[in-house]
């Protein structure tokens, strides 16, 4: 059984990974800061970015594997990954700070809402089976 909307997810994360890391390895090479984050605020931000992704990505797949194996085809699934993978990106351009820090409060925001309507989904199909 093909999962298109679980493959398409784990697609989008990972280029979204990769977008995070080469943000952690600009400011690696403009501090020449090659092990660590020397104290180095930018660096930080970046690199707790892209840690705080790797953190909720896997969960948040699980769960979409889970319940596209249980209610395949449905639309409202893929939007919740898309708003998930959006949540991120502003979370990770909000970590930067400035003018566009609140955006690490969407994402945030975005990413645990996103979180608990997929866990009520998934436990709401246990109780129904």
């Amino acid at each position: 059984m093909i999962l298109p909307v679980t493959l398409s997810t784990a697609a989008a994360a990972a280029l979204l990974n990769i977008w995070l890391t080469i943000r952690v390895g600009m400011v690696r090479r403009a501090t020449g800061i090659s092990v660590g984050d020397g104290g180095n605020e930018a660096l930080i931000r970046r690199m707790r970015a892209q840690l705080n992704f790797i953190e909720n990505a896997p969960v948040v797949l699980v769960m979409v594997g889970g319940i596209e194996l249980a209610r395949a085809g449905n639309p409202f699934l893929l939007g919740a990954a898309a708003i998930f993978i959006l949540g991120r990106v502003a979370h990770g351009i909000g970590m930067d700070g400035g003018p566009l820090g609140f955006l690490r409060g969407v994402g945030t925001l975005t990413t645990m809402l996103t979180q608990l309507c997929l866990a009520v989904w998934a436990v709401s199909i246990v109780l129904d089976a």
